[in-house]
């Protein structure tokens, strides 16, 4: 048993230890990096946190990347809320085939469509506009979001929009006073997956944005030659702590 904790006690070091070096260094001098970036800072230089929010422009990119996050999350919401109550709970003709047209629009990957989608969104004035990226998170999170909420609500048993109808309940009514209560868990798994590839994408905000909608993926806090490693690791301290660093998010096809 001793041994057990013993091995998990080092796999935990070896996990934490690169965080931990981090934690230290954004507390350091350029110097005191250099000389030692291993050590627990001596002098901890606590205006390296203000300094990196003002050069990164946190202030703006962070409220950019939450713009994105809400709008895409309600529109995701809408969109794949509407669809997947039709799919599952209405007789659509056509809805096997619509089925496969969102299975096949998830495989796609995304970078297929930057091209055309930069000429027609310079033409339209949505390049670098934050309306712009939500839109097209929206066409790229909503088939997922459509298929994983319409595998919930054909859980949910078809007796209770029957014993709806027989009271002469609409299928507006239906949706908001029974699907909607107790398809919640489905809808906020969608808002969690959807807000959180919406927070951490950087394909679409790196070439779609400039100046106005630039997002916490687009930080620029160290322009060589010059390199200030004590501005870049006090965000990156703060950037570490959401679940899924933009640094290690995995290349999404849609």
């Amino acid at each position: 048993m001793v041994g057990a904790y013993a091995v998990l006690v080092l796999l935990a070091l070896f996990v934490l230890w690169p965080f931990v070096t981090l934690i230290f260094n954004a507390l350091k001098t350029n110097a005191a990096i250099g000389a030692s970036p291993l050590t627990p800072p001596t002098d901890p230089q606590l205006s390296n946190f203000p300094t990196a929010w003002e050069n990164g422009n946190f202030s703006v990119t962070m409220r950019n990347s939450a713009i994105i996050c809400a709008g895409t999350v309600a529109g995701v919401a809408v969109i794949a809320g509407l669809a997947a109550y039709g799919l599952s709970q209405l007789q659509i003709p056509g809805g096997g085939i619509a089925i496969a047209y969102l299975f096949m629009g998830s495989a796609l990957p995304v970078q297929l469509f930057l091209v055309p989608l930069f000429f027609l969104w310079t033409n339209l004035g949505l390049v670098d506009n934050l309306f712009g990226l939500i839109i097209i998170f929206w066409a790229t999170d909503s088939p997922f979001a459509t298929l994983l909420l319409r595998s919930y609500l054909l859980r949910i048993p078809k007796d209770f929009r029957e014993a709806a109808r027989l009271d002469g309940a609409s299928e507006l009514q239906i949706l908001r006073k029974i699907v909607l209560p107790l398809a919640w868990p489905g809808f906020l798994t969608i808002a969690l997956i959807s807000g959180l590839w919406a927070w951490n994408e950087f394909f679409f905000a790196v070439n779609l944005t400039a100046v106005n909608a630039q997002t916490i993926t687009r930080l620029e806090l160290a322009t060589p030659p010059a390199v200030h490693w004590r501005t870049t690791g006090s965000p990156t301290v703060v950037l570490s702590c959401h679940p899924r660093h933009p640094a290690s998010e995995p290349v999404r096809s849609q």
